[in-house]
């Protein structure tokens, strides 16, 4: 069902019709589903933003790919060719944006991605109306090697689903990663049985373990993690121990080390006043997806302060000056339209009855990724 939102300051209105708009925003996202929870967060980050804004010349097109490619790319070409969309954005799983992103931008769309942000697009795939205000694949996962080296590890298991963003989480952990892992399986995307991996865990010597398993597949892998009798130090991505998922996953997830670019802690004024206003509107602690959603629209914001997507090179040039109020601080893209960034190390506490994390250093600092230099527009 197609959900047309034009964003006005006093609220959202859902519009039967087609309203028309000075600038038309094609959201794809995932709104069903495993995936559902990532979508959502995202979705309300972005207008929540766009409410704040006031703006009432910006219209929003909803969409949800049920996270499957071909209804992402059905949906893309529809947005492009009979909504008439100018900027596109929304899409949480790398597959899915492997599908959508090439097609887009190269009918001169700008995609703003909240969220996936697979190599292919960073280094040699790259493309100037390409951005990502999120991280480039690895960057999590090359923190939490380099917090294992710290932490004396020698020989961490590491597991992923085979998928693109899987074999980058791999990648990057390994990449920062100094010992010898003790294992590596790439699971099927979806899975929910874990006791064969278990096992291997089990039989491998490991001294750790690292995985990337986002949203179901964590909350599936945890429970069983816990409920094995393993205790094994776990490290993994925010993605795993994301604020939603923690709620799911409850006692098996406290203590356990993970890495971020956000956290709802951050000391700024713009996280600090983003934290309060998400919470009272949606009832909910704000997530990572929510933060990165708000920082996309917020960025788009700033852009179209300054230039129409109409005319290309100056909408690109404000992008790139991401003119904004990150949830995040300080905020600037490196060459290849990637952020360059802080990326910490949280633990999972509770505070009263809710499961949450908290920042308790800094794994890598002003990270930029390993494919920039193979991007040339």
């Amino acid at each position: 069902m197609t959900l047309k939102t034009l964003l006005l300051s006093a609220g959202i209105v859902a519009l039967a019709g087609t309203a028309l708009a000075e600038t038309k925003v094609g959201m794809i996202t995932t709104l069903s589903g495993g995936g559902a929870g990532l979508g959502i967060d995202v979705r309300d980050g972005f207008l929540l933003a766009i409410e704040q804004s006031g703006r009432d010349d910006i219209e929003v097109i909803v969409e949800d790919d049920q996270r499957k490619p071909d209804i992402a790319v059905q949906l893309a070409d529809r947005m492009i060719q009979s909504d008439r969309v100018d900027v596109m954005t929304g899409i949480i799983f790398s597959n899915l944006a492997m599908a959508v992103v090439p097609s887009a931008t190269a009918q001169g769309l700008f995609y703003l991605s909240p969220n996936a942000g697979p190599s292919a697009l960073a280094g040699k795939g790259c493309h100037p109306n390409y951005f990502n205000v999120a991280w480039q694949n690895d960057n999590l996962h090359e923190a939490a090697g380099a917090y294992a080296n710290g932490a004396k590890y020698e020989n961490t298991f590491i597991l992923a689903p085979n998928y693109p963003a899987g074999k980058d989480a791999l990648t990057g952990f390994k990449r920062f990663f100094e010992g010898d892992p003790a294992g590596e399986l790439y699971t099927k995307l979806g899975q929910k049985d874990y006791a064969a991996e278990i096992a291997q865990i089990r039989a491998s010597g490991a001294d750790s373990v690292f995985f990337f398993l986002p949203g179901g597949m964590g909350i599936s892998f945890l429970k069983q993690y816990a409920d094995s009798g393993l205790d094994l130090p776990v490290i993994g991505p925010a993605f795993s121990f994301d604020q939603g998922i923690l709620q799911a996953v409850g006692e098996a997830a406290l203590g356990v080390v993970n890495t971020s670019q956000w956290n709802k802690d951050l000391d700024n004024a713009t996280n600090a006043a983003f934290v309060e206003s998400f919470a009272a509107k949606y009832d909910r602690l704000p997530s990572l997806y929510a933060s990165q959603g708000f920082d996309t629209a917020n960025l788009l914001l700033s852009a179209l302060e300054v230039a129409d997507p109409d005319d290309a090179d100056a909408f690109r040039t404000a992008l790139e000056a991401a003119d904004f109020s990150s949830t995040r601080g300080d905020f600037a893209f490196g060459p290849n339209h990637h952020p360059v960034q802080d990326i910490y190390v949280r633990r999972v506490i509770k505070e009263g009855d809710v499961y949450t994390n908290e920042i308790i250093g800094v794994a890598l600092e002003n990270h930029s990724d390993a494919y920039a230099a193979d991007c040339t527009y």
